[in-house]
C-alpha cells in the first residue's frame, strides 16, 4: 500500500526531522559544554542547566532503579507508531493537526533516542521565579508542548463531519 506524501500530513514530516535535529544538537552540546547539574544565568527568571531525567515528565519514576528506562522507551516507541499512522491517516489540508502530530513525533523520538542511548534523557531549559524552578526540559518536551496544544486547538476549531452533515 503506498502512501502519498502530498496528500496526507506525512508532507510535514520535515518538521519532524528539524525539530530532531534541533533537540539532539542542543542536547550534545549542553552535555559537551556543561559538567552535570552546572547552571549558568542566561535571564533573571531563565538558566541553563545541565540535568539528566531518568523518569518522565517532572521526573516522575525516576527513583525506581533502571526498569523504567525501558518502560518509558516502549510508550514513546508506541507514541512514534502512533503520530505516524495518524499523520498517513490525517489530509494534508488540515495544516494544524498535521503539524501538531509531527512536532509530537519529533519529541517522542528525541527523548526515545537520549533513553535508549544513555539511560536518560538531558534536560537543560530551567525556568524560574524567585526560588521557585519550574522542571528542568528540553526541546523535544518543549515541540511535544506545543504539538498537543495544536492538536487540542484543532479539535475546538475544526468542524467535525457530523456537524457539516447537519
Amino acid at each position: 500500500m503506498a502512501v502519498n506524501f502530498s496528500t496526507t500530513a506525512l508532507k510535514w514530516l520535515w518538521l519532524t526531522l528539524l525539530f530532531l535535529v534541533v533537540d539532539q544538537v542542543t542536547k550534545h552540546w549542553v552535555a559537551g559544554t556543561f559538567d552535570l547539574y552546572e547552571s549558568v544565568a542566561v535571564m533573571p527568571y531563565f538558566n541553563l542547566t545541565y540535568v539528566h531525567n531518568e523518569g518522565a515528565a517532572f521526573s516522575f519514576l525516576a527513583d525506581q532503579g533502571g526498569w523504567q528506562r525501558w518502560f518509558f522507551a516502549a510508550i514513546a516507541t508506541a507514541a512514534c507508531v502512533l503520530f505516524t499512522y495518524w499523520m498517513a491517516k490525517t489530509p494534508a489540508s488540515n495544516k494544524v493537526l498535521g503539524v501538531g502530530f509531527a512536532l509530537m513525533l519529533s519529541g517522542a523520538m528525541g527523548n526515545l533516542i537520549d533513553r535508549v542511548l544513555l539511560g536518560y534523557v538531558i534536560d537543560f531549559l530551567d525556568f524560574y521565579i524567585g526560588n521557585s524552578h519550574w522542571p528542568a526540559f528540553n526541546i523535544a518536551d518543549s515541540v511535544i508542548f506545543v504539538g498537543a496544544t495544536l492538536m487540542i486547538y484543532d479539535s475546538f476549531t475544526s468542524d467535525s463531519e457530523d456537524s457539516k452533515k447537519d
